[in-house]
């Protein structure tokens, strides 16, 4: 898989389509994926949406597991820890590969928001383990 067929790969997923998520980085057992932050997007408190971040971290964790294993992967489990709520114009969940094995890729993906002025701030941590469904 290169770049350009990861972004295909995530155009045709509806949900995505409708949070406007772009794969801004793809390669060497890491990939970016971000979105803007609309008021659509938060909860009651004026955060960013728990279950956007979920999707966010659950969609970075397989896209990354992709450049070492190509398609054919499906997440069967994750795990989210929410350190600050997420505030800011831009969410970017940033994945990298920690183990792959013929069966399973175990990744780590760590969710930032960005400021009008640039600044990140790490808002929550995942770690996800990757099923190949599909031979490399």
């Amino acid at each position: 898989m290169d770049l350009e067929l990861a972004r295909k790969t995530l155009a045709a997923q509806p949900f995505s389509r409708l949070l406007g998520a772009r794969l801004t980085a793809f390669g060497d057992g890491e990939a970016t994926l971000e979105l803007d932050i609309r008021e659509d997007l938060l909860q009651q408190y004026g955060f960013v949406h728990g279950g956007v971040l979920s999707y966010a971290a659950d969609n970075t964790l397989t896209i990354a597991a992709a450049t070492v294993a190509g398609p054919g992967l499906i997440t069967s489990g994750l795990t989210i820890d929410y350190l600050r709520p997420a505030t800011g114009e831009i969410l970017r969940a940033h994945a990298q590969v920690i183990r792959a094995g013929r069966t399973r890729i175990v990744c780590r993906c760590d969710l930032t928001t960005v400021d009008g002025a640039g600044a990140p701030t790490l808002c929550a941590v995942a770690q996800g383990n990757i099923a190949v469904t599909a031979p490399r």
